[in-house]
């Protein structure tokens, strides 16, 4: 099984509602698409959003990594070479972590039919479904709380809740959605790289003695400041994930050898795909530091990609990846099956990709 073209494609999908958080806001999920044809029939698709205020990555620099630089790589490999195929991948241009997973998500789907078996019983196998979060966009604290009511009538248990854009309110925020939905339902805190480490303290200090019992608290200060980090993990009981702090398997043992957090965040834009975001995991089962699965604003090519990871993986304990529920239309046939908080994946080969509709090919 050869790579004899790659091909690029645009979607866009409308949300069901404008997605907010300390650092933008969005209405539609505009998304990269990959296709990787073969001499012998088989197609690859990988996906990837153009989020410049987190990867640094738009939609432009996305065409320009792959059509300039990793296509001419990657042309007449084999797929069952995986490995070479990975280096290539990797030294073919300097970060684009997105236009990296893109093609590392089309690569893994056609290794997955090579072999006639779902990605994730290659990686391991060791679950067919998971349970994610929503996200509540951050707003005035009732209409978060409103929107966290409706998230629990769909039946989530856990809900992350964007702050991070203004301490004190943030404190209301939190105390107005504790009070809607009570304590049977979990609450996750993404401050979005949005406090300094002193308004996090003092945060997550009054969120504690406030009885809010919030689960952890993801990225509280800039992603560059793991001094910042650290010193909010020492001086709060609410667990801290990092997230931004976290692109490559690098950045992950730094993190992990400073004690800068609790708990690591894997998302294939970040880490460049599967291939990375693996050795984060055998990293973290080394550590002893238990990982969350997220995405960015994503549709179902690169979240189903998600999905399989977390699925294959026991250190993978926690779940965020709600991008296709936040979605108003899915353009994908085929891929893991979204009902609202649960994610099953089927025993097709592969990730289960049948076609895409509505793709605008460049």
């Amino acid at each position: 099984m050869k790579i004899t073209d790659i091909k690029l494609g645009h979607i866009s999908v409308p949300l069901k509602k404008p997605f907010k958080t300390a650092l933008r806001t969005v209405e539609s999920v505009e998304d990269i698409i990959v296709r990787i044809e073969t001499d012998t029939g088989h197609i690859g698709y990988g996906e990837a959003p153009p989020t410049g205020v987190i990867t640094g990555d738009t939609t432009g620099a996305i065409i320009g990594a792959i059509e300039d630089h990793i296509r001419k790589y990657l042309i007449g490999m084999n797929i069952e070479n995986m490995e070479e195929i990975m280096l290539k991948l990797e030294k073919s241009i300097v970060n684009n972590t997105s236009a990296k997973a893109a093609v590392d998500i089309a690569i893994y789907d056609l290794y997955g039919q090579l072999y006639n078996a779902p990605v994730y019983k290659l990686l391991g196998g060791y679950r067919k479904e998971i349970i994610t979060d929503i996200t509540i966009s951050v707003n005035d604290p009732d209409e978060m709380a409103q929107d966290s009511i409706e998230a629990v009538k769909q039946g989530y248990k856990t809900l992350k809740i964007k702050v991070g854009k203004n301490a004190q309110l943030d404190i209301k925020r939190m105390q107005a959605i504790r009070d809607a939905v009570g304590y049977d339902v979990d609450l996750r805190i993404d401050a979005n790289q949005g406090w300094t480490a002193k308004e996090a303290i003092y945060t997550l200090g009054k969120m504690e003695d406030a009885g809010l019992d919030i689960e952890l608290v993801e990225q509280p200060v800039p992603a560059h400041d793991l001094k910042s980090l650290k010193l909010v993990t020492n001086n709060v009981n609410i667990p801290v994930l990092a997230d931004e702090s976290v692109f490559s398997p690098r950045d992950a043992i730094t993190i992990m050898e400073m004690g800068a957090a609790d708990l690591i965040n894997i998302k294939l834009m970040k880490t460049g795909g599967i291939h990375n975001a693996l050795k984060i995991c055998s990293m973290a089962e080394v550590y002893g530091v238990e990982c969350m699965l997220g995405c960015m604003l994503e549709a179902k090519i690169s979240v189903t990609a998600a999905v399989h990871l977390a699925a294959a993986k026991s250190i993978i304990t926690k779940i965020d990846l709600d991008g296709p529920v936040l979605c108003s239309e899915d353009p994908v046939d085929g891929g893991a099956i979204f009902e609202d908080y649960k994610i099953t994946l089927t025993d097709d080969p592969g990730f289960g990709f049948k076609d895409i509709q509505d793709v605008a090919y460049l």
